[in-house]
């Protein structure tokens, strides 16, 4: 473990499992177990139920009369469109009109916000809109996120949260959990029905281990982190840095991607400005220099992490997360390619240092539950 300052209430109960709490944003986290394998693990978040620690996540509060203006001014987000007991999804950029961070905003009360985001500069944007404005912004690690997800989450949930099948996609409650204070939110990074589950460092423990304990009867087990690569490949959810420039880097710039490359300029609220970056963001509006694009694969193997991507002889991208499923018997991938790549059904090959060369078909995510119903079901 390497560089971590960070510490999950459940380090013993990973490591338990064979992790060795390999550091993700500062936190050992359980990146892989030696019980149990990965596929075993996406299967039972895309048809029953997985539980994963994603305390790594960082939660900042926002809290005071400035409050929404500084969350105006460090996400693409139109604050005021948040009532108490909803979040939304944003992005962050720097003053160049790159991106550095996404994040969840979740309004608390009328002044009072937790904003969520992973292995970015969030909490630096937020620190920095702050300086001179009425209004605290604290860190806060001893709030823990458990992670229920897949269709039997709501299943388990109903036996002991009364409303949680009324509970809206990007809605939260304050409620109780085996006695225990808790804000469950219906978000996740899986494309499943899935449930965040915030609770206190000293109730972490015992809510893993009664979910666990009593989920077991219906498939729900204990899932790696290493699992969301297999997952957001199908469900179109891109994870900072390794999708990003800062891991496949231009040949003579800077890292940094725009939203309209990335495709999340649909983050940004329509109309809005004032926030870190926006004139940027919309004076490179068709400066696209690549864009985030699928890959369908042929065969069954998935390529590593960086294989070239060709076309017409020529490096044209990159494969940045693979994946194979046996459940939906595709071969897909994540890719950086050409503007005019970005299309259906353009041939290409994937020279792969493992596999060889590798054909493949350009096409649009997501790949799987491309209505996203599965996500937003209601009941």
């Amino acid at each position: 473990m390497t560089n971590s300052w960070r510490f999950s209430a459940l380090a013993d109960r990973h490591r338990a499992m064979g992790s060795e709490l390999e550091d993700w944003s500062g936190m050992g986290t359980a990146w892989s177990y030696k019980t149990g394998d990965a596929e075993a693990d996406y299967l039972a978040i895309r048809t029953k139920a997985g539980l994963m620690d994603v305390s790594g996540l960082k939660k900042v509060h926002v809290v005071g009369p400035h409050a929404s203006h500084v969350i105006e001014r460090a996400t693409t987000r139109n604050v005021e469109k948040i009532m108490p007991g909803r979040s939304s999804y944003a992005a962050m950029l720097n003053d160049a009109g790159k991106f550095v961070d996404d994040c969840v905003i979740y309004r608390t009360g009328p002044d009072a916000f937790m904003v969520v985001h992973g292995a970015g500069a969030g909490h630096e944007q937020l620190t920095m809109a702050a300086t001179g404005r009425d209004v605290v912004i604290l860190f806060d690690d001893h709030l823990h996120d458990l992670s229920l997800q897949g269709p039997l989450a709501v299943d388990y949930l109903a036996k002991h949260v009364p409303g949680i099948r009324d509970l809206a996609y990007f809605s939260h409650i304050q409620t109780t959990l085996f006695k225990k204070p808790v804000m469950i939110s219906r978000t996740g990074y899986t494309g499943e029905r899935g449930y965040e589950i915030f609770c206190r460092a000293q109730d972490a423990g015992e809510i893993w281990d009664t979910i666990v304990a009593e989920g077991k009867e219906m498939g729900i087990i204990p899932v790696r982190f290493s699992t969301l690569d297999l997952l957001r490949v199908e469900s179109y959810l891109l994870f900072f840095p390794g999708d990003n420039s800062e891991t496949f880097p231009f040949d003579n710039e800077a890292a940094g991607d725009t939203l309209w490359e990335l495709g999340l300029d649909f983050t940004v609220s329509p109309g809005k400005t004032g926030f870190r970056g926006a004139e940027e963001h919309y004076r490179l509006k068709g400066k696209e220099r690549f864009k985030i694009w699928g890959l369908k694969i042929d065969g069954t193997k998935p390529p590593e992490n960086g294989a070239p991507v060709f076309h017409d002889g020529k490096q044209v991208g990159v494969v940045t997360q693979a994946m194979y499923s046996s459940l939906n018997k595709h071969n897909v991938a994540i890719a950086r390619l050409p503007v005019n790549l970005a299309v259906e059904g353009t041939k290409v090959t994937i020279k792969s240092s493992e596999l060889g060369d590798v054909g493949a078909v350009t096409a649009s995510m997501p790949f799987y539950d491309v209505e996203k119903k599965r996500r937003t079901a209601k009941g």
